[in-house]
C-alpha cells in the first residue's frame, strides 16, 4: 500500500474526485481518503508517480 500526504482535500467532493482520478488509470485499485489526516492510501498496479500525477491533475499537492 502506498501511503500519500495530500494537502487541499476538506470534503466529500474532494474524496470522491481524488478517487475517481486514481481509479482511472487502475480501476482495480482500493484507495482510501482521511481527510482529517490529509491523507491517500492506494493499493493497486499503479507507480507512485502515476497516482501523483493523478492527484495532482485534480488541483490537489501531494507533499
Amino acid at each position: 500500500m502506498q501511503t500519500f500526504n495530500v494537502t487541499g482535500m476538506t470534503c466529500a467532493h474532494c474524496e470522491r474526485a481524488v478517487t475517481r482520478a486514481i481509479q482511472a488509470r487502475d480501476a482495480q485499485a482500493r484507495v482510501r481518503v482521511d481527510l482529517q489526516a490529509s491523507v491517500v492510501q492506494v493499493e493497486g498496479n499503479l507507480s507512485a508517480a502515476a497516482i501523483r500525477e493523478a492527484i495532482e491533475e485534480e488541483g490537489y499537492q501531494v507533499r
